[in-house]
């Protein structure tokens, strides 16, 4: 029995997806659906069971779970904004602790989703402490935890991976508002408005050039799907492209997408600027200082683990999102 947590989110509902591609039906599915909207996220799935996050620590506390063959850990409050200290530190972080303590004393593998939020403002992006200054208690409670594996990496009974995810995209993540990714943003703008808005320049880069590292969530599966492959693999490991492209970028992928669906050709950024379908906002007063204008995961240690597989970019992997998105492809929204 495989479990996932926060199965019916964005990135577990995908993992559940991963392994039902290779046939893998029995996994606990594991979240939180107090926002019972979320469960069209699992309406696809295969799964041998469905348990509350509230049942199931307390089934590995108690021990009453049956035997497991490993834990995807993905449930999390993922709320960059929240400042509930007390919240998200019992949430995140000692949750997976017993999560781990759990895994260790069965010899399961764990594998569990860090942030590359533990970097802060860079601009270094490699799994290195000296490279790591979150600056929310969100990124601190995932660098929390990226410690104590750290620490416990010499005398580890069973595998633990850590996944530092950068900017993740892809289908499923609708019921993530705020905190959805910028392609999906794009995406409800241009449908309701007919244009795309970006922010200005600031901080040294031009209109919309402020760059992220965005990863495809497809890219993400094959990761994760990758360690459970390799189970003597343990460690912290950075999960991007390796690859910074700028908000323009996305939005230009987004609106072209969008207009080749309706039998309009592809434009390009400054036509596309020209006519208006994209616009340049003011860079907000209240995110000078707090703001990553640019994000590039260091991919040595994920390639030296044997992940070889080229990462989508974001002209490809916004474009199947945005198909996925208008239901083109089958795969819904």
């Amino acid at each position: 029995m495989m479990v996932v947590t926060g199965a019916a989110g964005f990135i577990g509902s995908n993992l559940v997806r991963g392994l039902n591609r290779r046939g893998i039906d029995a996994v606990i599915a594991v979240d939180d659906l107090t926002e019972g909207d979320k469960f069209v996220n699992l309406v696809d799935c295969r799964i041998a069971d469905y348990m509350d996050k509230d049942e199931f620590r307390r089934r590995v506390a108690d021990g009453s779970l049956p035997p497991i063959e490993a834990v995807l850990h993905q449930g999390a409050c993922s709320d960059t904004t929240e400042r509930n200290g007390r919240y998200m530190l019992d949430n995140n972080y000692r949750v997976t602790l017993e999560l781990f303590e759990f895994c260790q004393a069965r010899r399961v593998p764990f594998l569990y989703a860090s942030s590359a939020s533990v970097y802060g403002a860079g601009p270094v992006y490699a799994e290195d402490p000296r490279n790591e200054q979150p600056l929310n208690v969100y990124g601190y409670s995932k660098f929390l935890f990226d410690q104590v594996l750290r620490r416990r990496l010499p005398a580890l009974t069973a595998q633990v991976v850590g996944l530092r995810y950068f900017n993740v995209y892809g289908p499923h993540e609708q019921h993530k508002g705020r905190m959805a990714s910028v392609a999906l943003h794009n995406m409800n703008q241009f449908r309701a408005e007919g244009h795309v808005r970006l922010f200005g320049g600031w901080d040294g880069y031009g209109d919309g050039m402020q760059s992220r590292d965005f990863i495809s969530v497809e890219d993400v599966v094959a990761v994760n799907l990758h360690f459970l492959d390799h189970p003597q693999q343990s460690g912290i490991f950075n999960c991007g492209t390796g690859r910074a492209q700028p908000f323009n970028d996305v939005a230009t992928a987004v609106v072209n997408t969008l207009r080749q669906a309706e039998g309009q050709p592809a434009l390009a950024l400054e036509q596309l600027a020209a006519q208006g379908l994209i616009r340049y906002v003011p860079f907000p007063d209240d995110l000078k200082g707090r703001y990553q204008s640019y994000t590039q995961a260091d991919l040595t240690r994920l390639r030296e683990a044997g992940f070889e597989a080229p990462m989508r970019d974001v002209q490809t992997g916004v474009a199947e999102y945005v198909r996925a998105w208008l239901g083109q492809d089958g795969a819904g929204r």
